[in-house]
């Protein structure tokens, strides 16, 4: 299987992981898209809830993982098939968080596209427009240079 190793700018990507980090805590007991599941019995709606937590919460661990000390001192992240998975629904995650908080002023087109002056937004929504287009390119990249088995499972 193929690895991908890619080296950022620490300069640039570490006020980016700090809003990384707080987005994921604010999902720690929440899902980035709630979904009501309809007329489920109560105990299974709530026993199929939190095992949809769990499952995103163990995913943003590993995108975070990426970040760890390591990173502070080479500024490689590496992406392979242990966690192309899970770094990509951690990053659709994570996005749906920051647009929910921080971009609901922007449409579609704008959020896909990266099209804004960034000194227009205030300074949460900026940070979070950086972070939400950088998780978009990390999520671009595993697709790309991966090979798509491993997204396959």
């Amino acid at each position: 299987m193929k690895r991908v190793e890619i080296r950022l700018s620490l300069e640039a990507v570490l006020p980016l992981i700090a809003v990384i980090r707080e987005a994921a805590d604010s999902l720690s007991d929440d899902l980035a898209a709630p979904n009501s599941l309809g007329d489920i019995e109560p105990d299974l709606r709530e026993g199929w809830r939190e095992d949809l937590v769990s499952a995103q919460n163990e995913a943003i661990t590993v995108l975070l993982a990426l970040f760890d000390e390591t990173f502070d001192e080479s500024g490689v992240v590496g992406f392979d098939a242990d966690n192309a998975e899970p770094v990509l629904r951690a990053c659709a995650a994570v996005r749906l968080r920051l647009r929910e908080r921080f971009l609901k002023a922007l449409n579609e087109e704008v959020l896909e596209s990266g099209d804004l002056e960034i000194e227009s937004l205030q300074e949460p929504a900026r940070k979070a427009f950086m972070c939400y287009l950088f998780l978009a390119t990390i999520q671009e990249l595993i697709i790309q240079h991966l090979d798509t088995s491993i997204l396959d499972g």
